[in-house]
């Protein structure tokens, strides 16, 4: 076999270096997008987790509150316990620093404890430059910087930000935490600036030698409100939230290798077509079916294992490439702000290296049956061959299909979608299978139409009687074509419902809110939204919040939205999905998101009780209503304002959505806000956004993160359009003898250049409606399957006919200049020496 690959096939590899390079590019882009998505995805989670690893330490127990903060008393029961060898407070605080040029930056402000914060967390332990004094550790103005934030900001003092006030500080030296700008300072101090006086994030807590962790829980008999979990909690958390979106994306950019298999396939098609009389000669020289089946695989196999290595490579380059440019964020959101190193992984090169030659060797098993099928008399004879598929094939298609359907209902494993994932494979395994027949079904409905016009009998006559050879060339571009069918709907579906829950969820003109406000970190001053309130032109300013809760120490935190829910007309401000559900008398209704359906089972009429644990109030809190969310995909719960004040008496505002009064001009009362803003000194941290610049950032964002889609479907469709490209040629060039028996009975150069080219416009305008339904039916699955088992939210829908025409359309166009392009080149030779050989 190493004989015929190093003489036969290297000879076929040199005489066509474009063709075979084009497979072997597939396989490598395949191998390098897929490789690169991981080795991005797995170095910013590795890096993430080293950093929440540095900022928490190394305790044996987190003692965290469900909801808001944790009152300051807890920590003289904890750390007088016997068995807690060491206690250490932490309050962390998300503020913008400015150095003295006015650079403003968003930096993690974290609070400690200097007499016992080096026992737990060494990384957040402040260490002095030379000219500081010792009691800085304890001085109310000193902060240290991690190396991210001294080298952003590069000064020995800062202004930090409190609500709308700057703090002055001054640098006192630096801590050794890696991973984004952090800020650490006296925890006594940070209250102090954050208006926080007796309120910490967490306890982080180092039991005695021997304790048992279960025991001393119980002695310290703590709140149903108060949380105890295992540190490396919160990288488990974001691991767990990212990772539908990475397995998604992973699976987006093997669609890539999917389509380079079928261009190997397209590629051997055609060069097995075009070598029929050697593989004939071979044949009856004694050289087996089983063996041409094996040199043709061979053959597949070292495009695969030349495009998987290009690819490995190319891979690990994009890989570094994006990590330096654009960090470790793909577009979900998830490690915004993370700048990891490159961190190789073997396992994953080998993978996907792997799977790249696997998919040459899916590709290329069809040209090898085809060339082990061979029948060298017919193809010395240039006639070639025809293996009609077998009824046993045939009857798989619907067999596939059904299937497909049955997995599409199955439940998700672990938040991911495998079962789906499969049932969309089925389905385009299914539709090719299935393509003989469709195709066929069509053309004898169509035959009788043409029997007056030769050339169109011509082409449908042969389209009919050669249908599988039809589906074979047209199966490449039914399969890119069907995905990028699927992407477009699915995207457009998306960006459609996207739209639609914007212009709902942004009722008021205009949103003001304090710079950098995250997590419910910075408040708007009472005195400030009073005169909001009493600017000229302002009807209405509704007070809004956005508050963390922790009901599974397992899973991320859910958001509390709290915001007046109904509005002037009487109507529910969120876009529900489904009835409302009327409370009992004395409930306090509450609205979740499709989210806490379910991930927590929240139904319309149920009570809530993980909220009523997480708030430590005997209210009884019942869902009145499901609504949609694709801001928060961990799940959130709406609640009035005025039932969160009634039960919690907090009345801290952190946004306000202004409504104006008719005829009020919107950059008027910016400009009242703005001269309010530095009124108070707050210049830089006020942030105003009306809903049509939110709407347009957030529709921004959103074709961002899909970005990769695009590009995805591009290649996809490209490659498609060149398999229709080698397919088509295949059989064009196969068919000289034809052509020049077709000349021989009185047909011009002319028509039958116009007889190939009615067949490829009925073959490719055959294979566009096929992929185009083959497409439909894959994104009902990515819609309603594939999207709420990944995101746990459901879309709309829509489909965006005018660009699914497009793509169509330029398939049966590409496909129709193909087989006119091929059958010049064939049409070329004269007559009589295309058919001498059959004298």
């Amino acid at each position: 076999m190493w004989a015929l690959l190093s003489t036969y096939s290297w000879q076929e590899l040199r005489h066509h270096p474009w063709r075979s390079g084009a497979a072997v590019v597939a396989v490598m882009l395949g191998v390098a997008l897929a490789l690169a998505v991981q080795l991005i995805n797995a170095s910013a989670l590795a890096e993430f987790g080293s950093a929440v690893s540095a900022v928490n330490g190394q305790p044996d127990l987190e003692l965290r509150a469900r909801r808001g903060a944790l009152d300051e008393r807890w920590l003289d029961r904890v750390a007088t316990h016997p068995q807690v060898r060491v206690a250490s407070p932490v309050l962390e605080w998300q503020a913008q620093a400015a150095n003295a040029q006015g650079q403003q930056l968003g930096v993690r402000l974290v609070g400690v404890d200097a007499l016992s914060v080096g026992a737990l967390a060494p990384a957040l332990m402040p260490r002095n430059a030379d000219t500081a004094d010792r009691l800085d550790l304890f001085a109310p103005d000193a902060v240290w910087l991690n190396p991210a934030a001294a080298q952003a900001l590069g000064a020995d003092s800062l202004r930090l930000q409190s609500g709308l006030r700057w703090q002055a500080v001054r640098v006192a030296g630096h801590v050794a935490a890696q991973g984004g700008p952090l800020v650490v300072m006296d925890i006594a101090a940070l209250q102090d600036l954050s208006e926080r006086l007796g309120e910490l994030s967490r306890i982080d807590v180092r039991l005695a030698p021997g304790a048992q962790a279960e025991r001393v829980l119980a002695d310290l008999a703590l709140p149903e409100t108060v949380l105890a979990q295992r540190p490396e909690a919160a990288g488990e958390r974001v691991s767990q939230l990212s990772r539908a979106y990475r397995v998604n994306l992973t699976v987006l950019a093997l669609v890539a290798l999917f389509t380079g298999a079928f261009l190997v396939f397209s590629v051997l098609s055609l060069s097995v077509a075009r070598r029929q009389p050697q593989f004939a000669l071979l044949g009856v020289l004694g050289l087996s079916a089983r063996e041409r089946l094996r040199l043709v695989l061979a053959e597949s196999a070292a495009l695969g294992l030349i495009g998987s290595a290009l690819g490995v490579a190319l891979g690990t380059g994009l890989a570094a490439l994006a990590l330096k440019l654009l960090g470790g964020d793909l577009g979900g959101g998830y490690f915004v702000g993370v700048a990891p190193p490159l961190r190789w992984s073997t396992s994953a090169a080998v993978l996907y290296g792997a799977l790249g030659v696997a998919a040459a060797l899916a590709g290329g098993w069809w040209p090898a049956r085809a060339a082990a099928g061979l029948a060298p008399a017919q193809a010395l004879k240039g006639l070639g061959t025809s293996q009609a598929p077998s009824a046993r094939r045939q009857a798989l298609a619907p067999v596939l299909m059904a299937l497909a359907l049955l997995l599409a209902l199955a439940p998700p494993v672990a938040d991911i979608p495998l079962a789906a994932y499969a049932s969309v494979a089925l389905l385009l395994v299914g539709g090719i299978v299935a393509l003989p027949v469709a195709m066929g079904w069509v053309l004898d409905r169509l035959a009788p139409r043409v029997q007056q016009r030769v050339l169109p009998l011509l082409a449908v006559e042969r389209s009919r009687r050669q249908r599988h050879t039809a589906a074979v060339a047209t199966s490449g571009v039914v399969a890119s074509l069907a995905l990028s069918v699927a992407l477009t709907v699915m995207v457009a579906s998306f960006r459609e419902s996207v739209t639609q829950w914007l212009d709902a969820v942004l009722p008021a003109p205009l949103y003001v809110r304090s710079t950098g406000n995250t997590q419910d970190n910075q408040h708007l001053p009472p005195a400030f939204v009073d005169a909001v309130r009493a600017l000229p032109g302002v009807a209405q300013a509704d007070a809004l919040r956005a508050l963390p809760l922790q009901l599974d120490a397992a899973r991320a935190p859910v958001t509390l939205l709290v915001r007046p829910l109904r509005a002037d007309n009487g109507n529910l401000a969120l876009p529900l999905v489904g009835p409302l559900v009327a409370v009992p008398d004395g409930a306090v209704p509450v609205y979740v998101s499709e989210a806490m359906v379910d991930l927590y089972g929240a139904q319309p009429g149920q009570s809530l009780p993980g909220l009523a644990q997480a708030w430590g109030h005997a209210a009884n809190f019942v869902v009145a209503g499901v609504w949609r969310d694709y801001a928060r995909q961990q799940g959130s719960i709406a609640m009035d304002r005025a039932d969160f004040v009634r039960l919690s008496g907090d009345t801290r505002v952190s946004d306000l959505a202004l409504h104006l009064r008719p005829g009020t001009d919107e950059d008027t009362v910016r400009g009242a806000l703005q001269s309010l803003a530095n009124q108070q000194g707050a210049q830089g941290l006020l942030e105003i956004a009306s809903a049509g610049e939110i709407r347009a950032i957030s529709l921004r964002i959103f074709d961002r993160s899909f970005a990769v889609t695009v590009w995805l479907q591009a290649v996809a469709i490209g490659i498609g359009l060149f398999g229709v490209a080698a397919s088509f040629s295949a059989q064009v060039l196969a068919r000289q003898r034809e052509f020049g028996l077709l000349a021989h009975l009185g047909l011009t150069r002319a028509q039958v250049l116009r007889l190939v080219a009615l067949e490829g416009l009925a073959w490719t305008t055959l294979g566009a409606l096929a992929g185009l339904a083959l497409g439909l039916a894959v994104s009902v699955v990515l819609v309603h399957v594939v999207n709420p088992q990944s995101f746990h939210w459901t879309m709309d829908l829509v489909l965006p006919w005018a660009r699914l025409a497009a793509l169509c359309a330029a398939v049966v166009l590409a496909g129709t200049a193909t087989a006119w392009l091929s059958g010049r080149a064939a049409a070329s030779r004269d007559a009589v020496q295309a058919v001498k050989q059959d004298w």
